[in-house]
């Protein structure tokens, strides 16, 4: 690891390695850098939304992953008193279904970053970074590179033009330079894990809100079930396997559908998932994924999040070097907003309703009153209208 890179990136997950496609299929030279060994596990819903597929088409990236994926054609919401939506993500303008994938992140991730490396971007695993390289100048200091760990054990500076956060949620960059901090409310955890021999998947999604968490289930390739419990309750994750099984098991929904199903794996928990975000950078420092600020995955919008927010990073990272100016943050800030202030306030919204009591009895109310109502909520939420646009 050595020489001046015109853009470095932290984390490889979906953001940071579409950014790194974009950049090298620029003719940039990009590093990108991740502590993990590919491909790795990582908890996540396992679900990509048809705004999401819509972008990695967009990219030439569907074909490869769409044969390791299993479609997801809409959603299965239920609630309270027994209330059930059953909402379709609908057609697009050729009138063929909109759809999404089931598609673990060991599997979505790893197509990614052999994309970057395809495109000609440099990657180095195993590499902890231990903070940004800050220089000065005389309209003030900047961010130059990070230091980084590497596997020989000795710490070396990867100097850049521009740098990309995009190392998660509990991005060490973004913390160390004061731009993200975990929120007040709501805090939730989320425990997750595999089942085999559950009854009844099929090709939607499911979201059952229940008054204090909810749980999402997903049919994943090989036959299994991805399924995770999100609650604000920190004790309950004390003993994240046994939380998992007595939630399906004692569920007035689920509990038939499991009586043969058994656990697969290790069961993953982590939290409190909420992060605030601080703007989108500083001057040679660019934010994207949930270092930029965490999704609720009650939407199950969170990798389209992530995988345009690296595209409007790696385009204003290439407006800087085109430019020379070092405040692209300021920039993208604005594209993002542009993009996604709508959704930003549509994610907040559903985050409050099932954050609270009153909210999911009346989330349920509207659901038997007016299901239409949240079969619109599914279809924005899917990023459908992405779809339409394109086709």
């Amino acid at each position: 690891m050595s020489g001046t890179d015109d853009v470095i990136i932290v984390g490889a997950g979906p953001a940071g390695s579409l950014a790194a496609l974009v950049l090298a299929r620029a003719g940039a030279r990009v590093r990108l850098v991740d502590r993990a060994t590919f491909p790795r596990p990582k908890l996540c819903g396992d679900t990509v939304n048809p705004g999401a597929v819509e972008t990695l088409r967009r990219f030439g990236l569907a074909d490869s992953l769409e044969v390791r994926s299993l479609p997801i054609s809409g959603m299965i919401l239920t609630g309270l008193r027994g209330t059930v939506v059953r909402s379709l993500y609908g057609e697009g303008n050729t009138g063929s279904p909109v759809q999404g994938w089931a598609v673990s992140r060991r599997i979505l991730d790893s197509e990614l970053v052999a994309a970057a490396i395809d495109a000609g971007a440099q990657f180095d695993e195993r590499v902890s970074v231990e903070g940004p390289i800050l220089a000065n100048s005389r309209a003030g200091s900047y961010v130059r590179g990070v230091l980084v760990r590497g596997r020989s054990g000795k710490s070396v500076n990867l100097p850049a033009a521009v740098t990309i956060a995009a190392d998660g949620r509990r991005s060490l960059i973004a913390r160390k330079l004061g731009l993200a901090r975990s929120t007040r409310y709501p805090r939730r955890w989320v425990v997750g894990g595999y089942f085999d021999a559950v009854e009844a998947l099929s090709s939607f999604g499911e979201m059952h809100v229940r008054q204090d968490h909810y749980i999402g289930v997903a049919p994943v390739p090989e036959g299994l079930a991805n399924v995770c419990v999100v609650s604000p309750v920190r004790s309950r994750f004390a003993e994240p396997e046994i939380l998992l099984r007595q939630t399906v098991a004692s569920d007035p929904v689920l509990a038939h559908r499991f009586l043969r199903a058994k656990l697969v794996g290790q069961v993953t928990s982590l939290g409190p998932m909420g992060v605030d975000g601080g703007g989108a950078g500083l001057p040679g420092l660019l934010l994207a994924g949930d270092a930029a600020g965490f999704i609720d995955p009650i939407t199950g919008d969170g990798v389209r999040f992530a995988l345009r927010g690296g595209e409007l990073a790696a385009l204003t990272a290439l407006w800087m070097m085109e430019t020379g100016c070092q405040d692209g943050h300021e920039r993208l800030r604005r594209l993002r907003a542009t993009d996604f202030s709508c959704k930003w306030r549509f994610n907040r919204a559903v985050r409050a309703v099932v954050g609270s009591t009153l909210g999911v009895a009346a989330g349920s109310m509207v659901a038997d009153l007016l299901p239409g109502v949240l079969r619109r909520v599914v279809e924005y939420a899917g990023d459908t209208q992405l779809c339409r646009l394109s086709r």
